[in-house]
């Protein structure tokens, strides 16, 4: 069986083990049947070729597709050119690929969407989601009902749809929650990994990064347990079955 490929951004060790386990936990998936790599602290290898897996899923991060060159730090900029340089092979040969909330920003790039900040970032906390009708034909969406909360936190967001890009979901506040291109490549603006606890987590790690003032840490992290976000997880997991080229997995 071809394993998935996990590609990590998250420089603070706690939130990127910790997001690592949530998508083990919430996709089906053992250490085994993947390839981690945290893109923090190592280059991607020079031989790696996305179409040697089964798919390829990206984590979140702190950092922005839409920062200037010089507001980004080298570890920020090595990061995005290592995703990016992945991104032409993913797209041609439609490897099938879901990018998490950084990972929608880097497909949008990539295809030359406006991803910016400013008009549709969202504070962090729960928010609304509503399939769209090309949505509700999609086997990511199979079994999720047609509203639905989603664990958000983000400055930039998509702003307008690539040529080739299919809404999935929307949201009041930011209308591109979920797109597909091709048949078999994804992003999400929320996180489908994400239950309460794993945002606590993150909430206390990131408490000084400019998400939220400090101050209402707390109360984030009691209104994240209040929430009930369910059903995202199902898109994780329908992403591992559907591209398993394992029968038995």
């Amino acid at each position: 069986m071809s394993r998935f490929l996990i590609l990590q951004l998250r420089p603070e060790t706690d939130a990127g083990d910790d997001e690592f386990a949530a998508f083990l936990g919430k996709g089906g998936l053992s250490p085994a049947q993947v390839h981690r790599i945290q893109l923090d602290r190592e280059d991607l290898p020079p031989s790696l070729d996305p179409c040697d897996y089964a798919g390829v899923i990206v984590g979140g991060g702190p950092g922005c597709v839409s920062d200037s060159a010089a507001q980004k730090s080298a570890v920020e900029a090595r990061i995005e050119s290592a995703c990016l340089s992945l991104m032409p092979r993913i797209t041609a040969q439609d490897v099938p690929f879901l990018g998490c909330c950084y990972g929608i920003g880097i497909l949008g790039a990539h295809l030359g969407a406006r991803v910016a900040k400013g008009r549709y970032g969202e504070p962090v906390g729960a928010a609304h989601c509503v399939v769209t009708r090309d949505g509700a034909r999609d086997p990511l969406l199979d079994g999720l009902p047609d509203r639905f909360d989603a664990f958000v936190g983000h400055k930039e967001a998509l702003e307008d749809l690539a040529p080739g890009m299919v809404h999935l979901v929307r949201g009041s506040a930011c209308p591109f929650q979920m797109v597909r291109h091709g048949a078999h490549v994804y992003a999400t603006q929320f996180h489908p990994e994400a239950d309460a606890a794993g945002f606590e987590t993150r909430i206390r790690i990131y408490r000084h990064k400019g998400y939220f003032p400090p101050e209402e840490a707390e109360a984030l992290i009691a209104m994240c347990r209040a929430a009930d976000v369910r059903w995202p997880a199902r898109i994780l997991r329908n992403f591992v079955r559907r591209f398993s080229q394992d029968q038995e997995f």
